[in-house]
């Protein structure tokens, strides 16, 4: 089992920047390919970006590619995304999830995930 839970949500103006983190707690993190995930009301669940196991493969979605940044800290059992230059289509509720054995942005492939941070981004 992995327990995840997200923190760093909030309001922000256009242009602004957040960063989200995910703190793991359960089975080894440096196990799990790690992802964000992102769904806005009326919309269906959106792959935002990955990390690998190590760290030394990242992989986004074209709508965020240049502005968003995912990393991890394996030391500190915990995943970050740093949002950059946001826009109020970036405005959704974030998720982070685990994999274990799969690098994938398939959201049907990730077996762990958090509750979710809000993310607003004003116009």
């Amino acid at each position: 089992q992995v327990q995840l839970v997200e923190s760093g949500g909030g309001l922000v103006q256009a242009g602004g920047s957040l960063r989200l983190s995910c703190a793991a707690s359960g089975h080894p993190f440096s196990k799990y390919t790690m992802a964000w995930f992102r769904q806005a009301p009326g919309k269906e669940r959106e792959f935002v970006a990955r990390i690998s196991w190590s760290g030394g493969s990242t992989y986004y979605a074209d709508s965020v590619k240049g502005r968003f940044t995912i990393a991890r800290d394996n030391a500190k059992n915990t995943v970050y995304l740093q949002m950059n230059s946001l826009k109020p289509e970036d405005t959704a509720a974030y998720t982070c999830a685990a994999a274990q054995s799969t690098y994938s942005s398939n959201w049907s492939h990730y077996t762990y995930w958090g509750q979710g941070t809000q993310v607003t981004v004003s116009s």
